[in-house]
Order: structure tokens, then C-alpha cells, then sequence
């Protein structure tokens, strides 16, 4: 959706076997032009949604507003840089589940 004007930018009718997750690659695809964010509830969070979102584009990626479950933990391998999702699992860590979700909007 676009959140000036409201307008519906993508949309997939799917049937009670496919979870939303997987389809965020496709309603990504069907959106023209670069997208400046990407907000979800917490059914998204993973890092293969992360994966689908910074791959529609890659240059210059969205930012990702997904809050991480309360039971999500940090991916085990070992990377220099952090994942989109586990800088928000670290920030809630230390700031707590409301002042970081505060903090990524």
C-alpha cells in the first residue's frame, strides 16, 4: 500500500496451503519503482522475508519494519555484518520489546 495516497500496490490471492511469507517475493515483483519501506507484523519476521526484500533491490534496500517474535534468536553463523533482523533482535535486547520498536518505527 502506498501510504501517501493509500493506493493498493500489489495483491496475491493464495489458498489456505501457502503461508504469506513466501509471497512476499512476488507482491515485491509486482511493484513499480523503488520502494522506500517495507512494514509487516510479526507472522513476516525471518530471515528469508529480509532475504526477498533486500534482493527486489539490492543497491539501495528498503528498510524493514518487521517486529521479531518474542521467541526469535539470533542466526547462528557468524557474520561480520548483522542481518537487518538481528540488529532488531540486538536493539530489542537492549532496549527492551517497546523502546525498540520505538526505535525502527
Amino acid at each position: 500500500m502506498n501510504p501517501d495516497d493509500g493506493e493498493i500496490l500489489a495483491s496475491e490471492l493464495t489458498s489456505n496451503e501457502v503461508g504469506d511469507p513466501p509471497m512476499v517475493g512476488p507482491l515485491l515483483g509486482q511493484i513499480p519503482g523503488m520502494i522506500a519501506s517495507v512494514t509487516a507484523d510479526g507472522a513476516y519476521d525471518g530471515e528469508p522475508v529480509y532475504h526477498a526484500i533486500s534482493q527486489r533491490q539490492p543497491q539501495v534496500p528498503p528498510a524493514v519494519i518487521i517486529p521479531p517474535r518474542i521467541t526469535a534468536v539470533l542466526r547462528s553463523v557468524t557474520d561480520p555484518v548483522p542481518s537487518g533482523r538481528d540488529r532488531h533482535i540486538h536493539m530489542i535486547q537492549e532496549k527492551g520489546r517497546r523502546s525498540g520498536e520505538k526505535a525502527v518505527g
